[in-house]
């Protein structure tokens, strides 16, 4: 390794981003195409996702990005996305896990069965069923990262998220006990925290009912985050800079949680 560039680098590496033709997941896929990773889209519309693909390709100026489309709440729809993966770029070498639902905001007084299903399935269930498909190809490389997108949520309470944040807690026990199944195999597992960022999923966070920006007064650096300042944070936990680092949670949130 000449330099520290050779840290960074992820020319020739195959990594799987679900929930990534949007918002965050679309810039963490972008950080790791800028790398040199071919990387691949996935969410539900595949219209979008062809988009997406389309113009990381564009930005980065050769074809890196390719677009399967993908529901994980079933699945037969992650092993066909897994399956794809494979026949269209090979064994996989990273799975970033971005995909998640918050369908109801309120007291968890209050929450439908079904909305709390959706959010433990779609936010847990589907994250464990992913990692089983994709650890073979890890196993037999005795090479390969996972890295699951929780929440600096996980951390806090909250009187209107507060399922959310369990099942964004759970993603965090799921990591540790991944990396402490696999770390002997050379696979390092990791949680990535977000606060805050400038995103559609978030908007109702970051936006009031008039469309104003609300105030982030409560976050140390007085701003939520544009999804851009993700791109290096995810070729950091997916590169060999990140290689000693496994069972973590980097939480990435203005130092809304560190600093409170």
């Amino acid at each position: 390794m000449s330099n520290l560039t050779d840290l960074f680098d992820l020319t020739g590496k195959v990594a799987l981003t679900t929930g990534s033709s949007i918002g965050m997941g679309r810039a963490l896929a972008e950080g790791l195409a800028i790398a040199g990773a071919k990387v691949v889209i996935s969410s539900r519309k595949a219209d979008i996702c062809e988009n997406t693909a389309n113009e990381i390709n564009d930005m980065v100026g050769e074809d890196r990005a390719i677009a399967i489309p993908c529901n994980v709440g079933y699945k037969e729809q992650l092993q066909h996305l897994v399956e794809e993966t494979h026949s269209r770029l090979g064994p996989i070498d990273i799975l970033f896990n971005n995909a998640g639902v918050n369908p109801f905001h309120g007291s968890a007084s209050d929450i439908p069965d079904e909305a709390f299903d959706k959010i433990m399935n779609t936010n847990v269930r589907s994250n464990h069923w992913i990692c089983q498909m994709v650890l073979p190809d890890m196993i037999a490389k005795k090479d390969g990262v996972i890295v699951i997108t929780s929440s600096n949520g996980a951390f806090m309470p909250s009187t209107e998220l507060g399922t959310y944040a369990i099942s964004k807690a759970a993603d965090l026990a799921l990591v540790r006990n991944l990396a402490a199944e696999h770390g002997s195999k050379n696979i390092r597992v990791n949680a990535l925290c977000p606060g805050v960022f400038k995103t559609r999923f978030a908007h109702v966070l970051w936006n009031d009912e008039d469309g104003s920006e609300r105030s982030a007064a409560e976050i140390t650096l007085k701003r939520f985050g544009e999804p851009e300042e993700l791109r290096g944070v995810s070729v950091f936990l997916a590169s060999r800079a990140a290689s000693y680092m496994t069972g973590e949670a980097l939480i990435v949130d203005g130092g809304r949680v560190m600093v409170r």
